[in-house]
């Protein structure tokens, strides 16, 4: 047999917290955090710190989002997280500083061993470095790294690492050309 779902065990402790604190988080997003006003962002981050996330200053998170286990979140400062986002934090998920993940974008922090029949899950870290933008619709896969300052082109799908200050596209996502810093674009601009 190739996959026997009847074997399958969760690991102790994959959550990273009781199963009460995991069904309260889950009743507590539901309601108070995807009810809350547009512009109430400070109060999600209370939220969410209050359940064991780290955010930093000035984080700009929609009520929409989706997260799994927020204790498995870190949001640098200034970052924005956009509507409908998912935050599948079954693995660590490490947004940095002044990055934007943007609406219907797809986080997977985890993903099942397919040679095993047990089917074991696994957790693995994503990490989404300072100044990256992630653009609508993206897949991220269990495990990568977005490089500093890298962009992600909208509906991409990242199954491995990309490079920092790279623009990055496509599914599977490849680096097409390095991104530009705005003074040199408008020297550019004006040498023309």
């Amino acid at each position: 047999m190739m996959q026997d779902l009847s074997s399958f065990k969760m690991p102790e402790g994959f959550r990273g917290r009781s199963a009460f604190i995991v069904q309260l988080w889950w009743i507590v997003e539901a309601t108070l955090f995807r009810h809350s006003l547009r512009r109430a962002d400070g109060f999600r981050r209370w939220l969410l710190r209050l359940f064991g996330a780290r955010v930093g200053k000035k984080v700009i998170i929609r009520s929409t989002v989706r997260i799994t286990y927020p204790w498995k979140i870190t949001i640098g400062d200034h970052s924005w997280i956009g509507d409908d986002v998912e935050l599948y934090s079954l693995g660590e998920i490490i947004i940095g500083s002044n990055t934007v993940i943007s609406q219907h974008s797809y986080l997977c922090g985890g993903d099942h061993d397919y040679r095993l029949p047990d089917f074991p899950i696994r957790s693995r870290t994503i990490r989404v470095e300072d100044e990256a933008w992630v653009a609508c619709h993206v897949y991220i896969a269990p495990g990568v790294t977005i490089g500093h300052g890298a962009v992600i082109g909208a509906r991409s799908a990242v199954f491995e690492d990309m490079p920092a200050k790279m623009v990055c596209v496509g599914s599977p996502c490849r680096p097409i050309k390095p991104r530009l810093p705005e003074p040199v674009l408008k020297f550019v601009e004006s040498a023309a």
